[in-house]
């Protein structure tokens, strides 16, 4: 993925929202999950050639279905 991910930039069914923070292996994104209507973390791994990003759906899965809707 080259481009940089910002706010509004959607990915898959996922809304960005906002940078949470960042470090040596990659950034973290607050973005909102636009099929559940819920907040979401996304990971963005960086790799010296490629950057790809990571999201959890078993957690995304096993919340969704523990929380009464």
């Amino acid at each position: 993925m080259n481009k940089e991910l910002e706010a509004n930039t959607a990915l898959s069914h996922y809304r960005i929202v906002s940078k949470i923070g960042a470090g040596g292996m990659g950034e973290v994104f607050l973005a909102e999950d636009m099929q559940l209507r819920r907040p979401f973390p996304v990971a963005s791994v960086a790799k010296p050639s490629r950057r790809r990003v990571v999201t959890s759906g078993l957690a995304r899965n096993k919340s969704a279905r523990a929380t009464p809707g």
